[in-house]
């Protein structure tokens, strides 16, 4: 028996089930939209980005709920980035092959 795996439905994400795994990525601050200082790190060109954590993690992401501490002030990338879209999923399948 094949199975087709084009035909197996993928499941819808939401809030309630979003892995954040967006929020390992690195993000580019290209515009002001009141990022805490504390949450930009700065590289030797002076290029600004948001900071992360020594895991891999966005400094700014909350461990326990996996929200967005910053929400009202994420950077323009991070507004842009639509959960549930082509790039989501990508990230969100590149997360599970590798934590397996």
């Amino acid at each position: 028996m094949t199975i087709n795996i084009k035909n197996i439905s993928k499941p819808e994400i939401t809030c309630s089930n979003c892995q954040a795994c967006c929020c390992q990525l690195e993000v580019m601050i290209i515009s002001d939209t009141g990022v805490p200082d504390v949450h930009i790190s700065v590289d030797e060109w002076g290029a600004e980005t948001m900071l992360r954590l020594d895991d891999g993690w966005c400094s700014a992401i909350d461990r326990e709920t996996l929200m967005c501490s910053i929400y009202e002030n994420r950077p323009l990338i991070c507004r842009e980035f639509e959960m549930g879209s082509y790039e989501c999923s990508h990230e969100r399948a590149i997360q599970m092959i590798a934590s397996c």
